[in-house]
């Protein structure tokens, strides 16, 4: 059968029911590649640094003789791979610019009779596309308050509520302090979680409000692009308060059952900023299960440091909600309330 060459448009509308091979390297692959794309390198991570150097040092044609010759005993292993993986026979395909590699890949597939749908671009088309999307201006509506208020459980009630939400920390795979990757999976790359984030962002459209927590620049590995987190940071902030009794005990709720030796290096991380004295104190609470005592020790470091970054973050429109003693249910209600209070000024829906 013949491949088609298709547009990003129709890729993008088509992966939902066909599947998609990424043929690049297991590197690239693991660096970002198209969301739900199953990956067969047509060279893998040794023979693609190996054909690079041909190609730099001999010219294009050494490197494809040398792509061949490398590649071709494992033809019939892709093959094999490919029909368990995709028993129907038709396939989505893509590799860095929608040359060489995927054209091999086709050709291959083609010739044990697959049809074949080939990115034109490649991934580079699809990162384009998402790079752009993660700093495109959108109407952001920020939670804030200080650590234990619960931002991430209302996020996921306003969901349930339909509203539009985004949890960055989830895409990240990380909660933002120096307890935040503890029974976390890996974080993605900087260039994934922008795909990731792109393709929240593709469901929601323009005129949507988006709810979205009031994150630092970085969560733990990742960083937010420039241009977003300035869009989060002139965007209107719901500043909510609690109880510290009340953050002690959600926070406990979430941290408590978690491997000790990972929440003892966790408090060593902060130990120039908190000091020997409290350092020591924490651990100790740590390992002899006072949870209250180290969590309030880690506020106060905590508490400060969300002060300094809110002062120098000053918005235009931030509003205090005060939820001490308040169900979940009922500060919905008064989320959704102040919802229609914000003004926009020069909103996308208009």
């Amino acid at each position: 059968m013949k491949e088609t060459l298709i547009e990003l448009e129709q890729f993008l509308e088509l992966r939902g029911s066909i599947p998609v091979l990424d043929a690049r390297s297991e590197d690239e692959f693991i660096q970002g590649h198209v969301i739900g794309a199953i990956n067969i390198p047509i060279l893998n991570n040794v023979e693609r640094k190996k054909v690079g150097t041909i190609y730099k040092q001999k010219g294009n044609q050494e490197a494809i003789i040398k792509g061949f010759e490398l590649v071709g005993p494992r033809f019939s292993s892709i093959i094999q791979e490919a029909l368990v993986l995709f028993s129907e026979k038709k396939i989505l395909i893509y590799c860095w610019r929608g040359g060489m590699r995927s054209e091999i890949m086709s050709w291959l597939l083609s010739m044990a009779g697959f049809e074949i749908l080939r990115l034109k671009g490649g991934y580079k088309t699809y990162r384009t596309f998402t790079y752009e999307t993660v700093r495109a201006k959108r109407d952001f509506i920020v939670l804030g308050g200080k650590t234990g208020v619960g931002k991430t459980v209302l996020l996921h009630e306003l969901k349930k509520t339909g509203e539009s939400v985004i949890d960055l920390e989830d895409l990240a795979k990380h909660k933002g302090s120096s307890f935040g990757g503890i029974g976390q999976p890996p974080q993605p790359s900087i260039e994934h979680f922008e795909n990731l984030l792109a393709e929240e962002l593709f469901k929601i459209p323009l005129t949507e409000k988006i709810w979205i927590e009031n994150e630092s620049r970085r969560i733990g590995k990742v960083n937010l692009a420039d241009e977003l987190y300035s869009n989060i940071t002139e965007s209107p902030l719901i500043e909510i308060s609690k109880s510290d009794s009340e953050r002690i005990i959600h926070i406990a709720s979430e941290y408590a059952d978690l491997p000790q030796n990972e929440l003892v290096e966790a408090v060593k991380r902060l130990q120039k900023k908190l000091g020997g004295k409290r350092t020591a104190e924490a651990i100790q609470d740590v390992i002899e299960l006072r949870h209250s005592s180290w969590i309030a020790n880690m506020l106060i470091y905590y508490d400060k440091t969300y002060g300094y970054e809110l002062d120098c973050n000053l918005r235009h429109q931030t509003f205090h909600l005060d939820l001490n003693n308040i169900g979940v249910e009922k500060s919905i209600q008064q989320l959704l309330k102040l919802k229609n209070d914000i003004q926009w000024k020069n909103q996308l829906s208009d």
